[in-house]
């Protein structure tokens, strides 16, 4: 009778520790808040993907498409394809002394901020294109690769690639664990965003969709490259990714995530499918883990979108209230109480 309390209490002792396990196992999004963020993505994914319900789709009809930045990932102080850029153009300095007097090259050598801004839109295109074309795909996404591995955030001294969203991550695994396509549909050039698609985000390059130079196909001494040059082929940005997702996916999406304006079209166009969707903006509320934007910001402004949202139903996450942690390397609201 001893032996048999004995091995009693110690099954019971490990079911009892056991639970807290399965039931971390059994949420698909343990780094989000119970709320209503949460509950509309659960419901929503559980209503088309039961057999039998009235808003069943069929896996291949279920198409998801994501905005990157300040969805997927951080977005201040600037755009990080523009931090990109402009690194880039100190790395290359030395092979073009004129720079050293040579707007808008001058303001970024010497981190002259207001300069870089009174140049304007015309400027940043110029450090873009510069930094972007005359290359091969191949060197553009050598130098795309290195920087990502190298460079850090110069505010939080982070990789950028740990600036990345935990609860988005568990939204796109959740998602592709119940037979969805998980696709990027971001204003970022899109040779910049699949140097780390892959790694960090889990989705491969064919299903990231973005803004696009012209190329050209080449044969030099045998050897077969694709050019990239000083050209603007299309804009991934508002009216733009509707039109890309036609372009590239040829279905149109059920679910689609924003944080911004440029995002409206994208979620409107997915509104406007039959049948069940969903359309979600994450509303950036939390100045002291991440930053606190939205109507008036430059980078990522949310006004119309946030609007549209509010009038419609659409979830707007709330990351201040709804998300647990921030960063995957962040403790957990829990793990911060212990």
């Amino acid at each position: 009778m001893t032996n048999l309390t004995s091995r009693s209490l110690k099954l019971l002792m490990t079911v009892a520790l056991s639970l807290p396990l399965l039931a971390q196992a059994a949420d698909p999004l343990p780094s989000w808040n119970e709320g209503p963020s949460k509950t509309s993505i659960i419901t929503f994914v559980q209503a088309v993907t039961t057999e039998g319900s009235k808003d069943f789709v069929k896996p291949a009809e279920r198409i998801a498409v994501f905005d990157n930045d300040g969805t997927l990932w951080a977005e201040k102080p600037f755009y990080f394809q523009l931090l990109f850029a402009i690194d880039e153009v100190k790395r290359m300095a030395p092979q073009h002394p004129e720079w050293k007097t040579e707007q808008p090259f001058k303001a970024v050598l010497e981190d002259d901020r207001q300069g870089m801004e009174a140049a304007g839109m015309e400027g940043l295109l110029k450090i873009v294109a510069t930094t972007h074309t005359g290359i091969t795909t191949d060197q553009f996404m050598d130098n795309a690769k290195t920087w990502i591995a190298q460079a850090r955030h110069p505010s939080t001294g982070k990789p950028y690639t740990e600036m990345i969203y935990q609860p988005m991550l568990e939204v796109l695994d959740y998602l592709r664990s119940e037979g969805f396509k998980t696709y990027i549909v971001s204003g970022g050039e899109v040779e910049f965003m699949r140097a780390f698609a892959e790694q960090v985000y889990g989705v491969p390059p064919e299903h990231v969709i973005g803004t696009t130079f012209v190329t050209q196909y080449q044969l030099k001494d045998g050897q077969p490259s694709i050019l990239r040059l000083p050209k603007l082929a299309h804009n991934d940005d508002g009216a733009g990714k509707p039109e890309s997702i036609q372009a590239v996916i040829g279905r149109r999406p059920i679910l689609a995530f924003g944080n911004s304006d440029g995002d409206l079209q994208m979620l409107q166009w997915t509104a406007a499918g039959p049948g069940k969707n969903f359309m979600g903006l994450v509303h950036h509320t939390d100045a002291k883990r991440e930053w606190a934007y939205d109507r008036t910001s430059k980078v990522g402004k949310l006004d119309k979108a946030l609007d549209e949202a509010n009038a419609r139903g659409w979830t707007v996450v709330d990351m201040r209230k709804e998300w647990q942690r921030v960063y995957p390397i962040d403790a957990t609201a829990t793990e911060q109480n212990q």
